[in-house]
């Protein structure tokens, strides 16, 4: 099987090397861009990137001028990388359809990780049924089965654990499931994410196990 390439932009290649490095013992293979208009030509040339890691502060053109180049031909998944933690900033980057938005200095770790989780996440969307540790989702039929025994739940309990099952293996705060599985425009409590967590746990048997909490954060789901 070939491997996945992604395209890592930066203008420190001190940056690029670092993860290049950790993405390529976890089987990637790295295209490396060193400023905004390499990145473009690279990624209209290449063809086949499965994912972009962009930096936002580059010279020539920014990371947000090359969301917006390549928006207009691809839906390909991009994670933004960037020294600030403004707000508006963050709200632009999913205006712009950016995927993941992480703040520097970040673990290399944690970047991997979200990488591997929005890829399985894209090969999830792309199945009809998903099956994982007992668990089997049936999209077309919005149905759940554990052990071939289907279970029933609300329409928030189906998204919340198709979610936790695209992303399984990665730590996931309480205010991302909101905005992911209750969509930005939701203001309302945290902590109705505990009460349907709750629930779905309790459905789920013993495989609700596989539900982790992160005390003082949110939940991760591990097989």
């Amino acid at each position: 099987m070939d491997k996945l390439k992604i395209l890592v932009v930066d203008d420190e290649s001190r940056m690029r090397k670092l993860v290049k490095d950790f993405l390529t013992k976890q089987n990637f293979e790295v295209v490396e861009a060193e400023n905004g208009e390499q990145a473009v030509d690279t990624f209209f040339s290449i063809k086949d990137i499965a994912l972009i890691i962009l930096d936002v502060m580059m010279p020539k053109m920014d990371g947000w001028q090359v969301c917006r180049e390549i928006r207009q031909y691809s839906k390909v998944p991009i994670i933004m990388l960037t020294a600030k933690s403004d707000e508006k900033d963050e709200l632009l980057g999913f205006d712009l359809g950016v995927d993941e938005y992480i703040s520097k200095p970040f673990s290399p770790k944690i970047l991997v990780a979200r990488v591997e989780a929005i890829l399985r996440r894209i090969n999830f969307l792309d199945e009809e049924v998903t099956e994982v540790g007992g668990i089997t989702i049936d999209k077309s039929a919005h149905q759940v089965k554990i052990e071939g025994e289907t279970i029933d739940l609300s329409i928030k309990e189906y998204e919340l654990l198709s979610y936790f099952i695209a992303n399984q293996g990665v730590a996931l705060s309480r205010e991302r499931i909101l905005n992911n599985v209750w969509n930005y425009d939701y203001f309302g409590d945290a902590r109705t994410i505990d009460t349907h967590v709750k629930k779905l746990r309790s459905k789920m048997g013993s495989k609700g196990d596989y539900i982790k909490t992160i005390w003082g954060m949110g939940y991760k789901f591990e097989v």
